[in-house]
């Protein structure tokens, strides 16, 4: 099939830049589909992630990137100029290319996709979860806000609407979507296989993702203050981009030993991280999916994690890991303490976690996308 994928850009070093290099390659080469990506942003920019030889990626050359530095008032015109220019060229290129099925993965296209008579089935597909899909920080007193991020999303549900099917990661964020009849749930791949396993002999524990909110550092820092000393054997390291300052500060007023926890910069082996750790530990306040979860499983890590939306509580099982309450410090530090006491129930919960993480092998999940593609081509509107 001719399958025409729409996203910004493939410059960046994005957990969807990633996911979608590494799940068009495979469809490309294990099923040969005839794949174009079409791109907005960085002409002139080489890919991030290594991309099939099959596949060809066309750049519209929009430039929404300019938004970022323009004030309001010039950001309203520009975007509207820019999107009228995104459209035309979109759909000139869908014309030409004559695809079977078009993806979008929600960015600016949603809004017109659907409206382009090229002939191909129309997918949505979503990377974060519904709550936190274009946050409007909404809240008490925030009138304005609320009322617009009500009609955004009420607009949005409409374009989904419209669409053949849309994809979303988990069964929990699924249910979200009560209005739509059209939502099918695809998990991210486990965007590696492990050349070496944990042994689980190390006794550190590992968290991965960027110094935000979201992650909830801040309250895994409350949870390890809580645990180091007893636990003097063991160590914490923390690996991710973003500005990792504030959390420093905040180890160093709670007094924890710094030369046992270690704020880390994003490193491009985290296999190696993996695999020289014995218990992995995510603390984030929300998630679109968690792949990170399963990378650590991948590698033989007992996990434990916050169970908050969305992803958790569709990966960790009581075969390879804890879940504990969204939030819950002393749920946490209970949890981690227990595992880190006993050796043995991390040994089982590896041996669980191998086995889980293999359901998310690219095998399965490219097999879960073909099936889609040969079924949505096979019903006629």
């Amino acid at each position: 099939m001719k399958i025409v994928y729409c996203t910004p850009a493939l410059y960046m070093a994005g957990g969807v830049e990633r996911v979608l290099s590494m799940k068009a390659s495979y469809l490309a080469d294990h099923y040969g589909h005839d794949i174009t990506i079409i791109l907005t942003e960085g002409k002139d920019k080489g890919l991030f992630y290594p991309l099939s030889d099959k596949i060809k990626v066309v750049n519209l050359d929009i430039g929404f990137e300019e938004l970022w530095t323009c004030s309001f008032a010039k950001k309203v015109w520009i975007y509207l100029r820019k999107q009228r220019l995104f459209k035309r060229r979109l759909a000139t290129e869908l014309m030409r290319l004559q695809p079977d099925i078009t993806v979008s993965l929600l960015r600016r296209e949603i809004n017109f996709l659907s409206s382009i008579e090229d002939g191909s089935k129309k997918i949505g597909e979503l990377h974060v979860n519904r709550a936190n899909y274009r946050n409007f920080e909404k809240g008490k007193g925030n009138f304005l806000k609320n009322l617009f991020a009500r009609w955004w999303m009420h607009n949005l549900v409409g374009k989904l609407r419209q669409l053949d099917r849309f994809i979303v990661l988990t069964d929990e964020d699924r249910k979200a979507w009560s209005e739509l009849n059209n939502v099918t749930t695809i998990p991210n791949p486990l965007p590696f296989t492990p050349s070496v396993k944990s042994q689980l002999t190390q006794k550190r524990l590992l968290s991965v993702g960027r110094y935000a909110y979201q992650k909830g550092y801040d309250l895994l820092l409350e949870a390890w203050a809580r645990i180091e000393k007893s636990h003097p054997d063991w160590s914490l390291s923390i690996y991710g981009d973003g500005n990792s300052e504030p959390y420093l500060r905040q180890a160093s007023d709670l007094g924890i030993d710094m030369d046992r926890c270690q704020l880390n910069p994003p490193t491009r082996n985290i296999q190696n991280e993996y695999s020289n750790s014995s218990l992995y530990v995510m603390s984030s306040r929300f998630e679109g999916f968690g792949l990170v979860l399963i990378e650590a499983m991948a590698c033989g890590l007992p996990v434990v994690s916050f169970d908050c939306p969305c992803g958790p509580k569709d990966i960790v099982t009581p075969q390879c890991g804890v879940l504990v309450k969204s939030g819950d410090v002393d749920a946490l530090t209970l949890a981690l303490s227990r595992l880190m006491s006993d050796a043995d129930e991390r040994q089982r919960l590896s041996q669980g976690a191998l086995l889980r993480s293999a359901s998310y092998d690219i095998s399965h999940i490219g097999k879960q996308w073909n099936n889609l593609f040969q079924t949505i081509c096979s019903i006629t509107k």
